[in-house]
């Protein structure tokens, strides 16, 4: 007769939380990187005040 080995239910729960803790870890990892390695365009926008309450102008232009 063969027999087989079943993994335990406290296994298959440490691997699933292992698992999880890799996704977090990974997804703000690569969070992480696009945020250091983007480098966003200048854009047009206001300079001066606009004149309805819509416009708003950069708070500081960086370019």
């Amino acid at each position: 007769m063969i027999s087989t080995s079943r993994p335990s239910v406290r296994t298959v729960t440490w691997l699933l939380v292992g698992l999880v803790f890799a996704a977090f870890v990974g997804a703000n990892a690569h969070l992480v990187y696009v945020a250091v390695a983007s480098q966003p365009a200048c854009v047009e926008h206001i300079k001066e005040k606009g004149q309805q309450p819509t416009e708003f102008r950069a708070a500081a232009a960086a370019c």
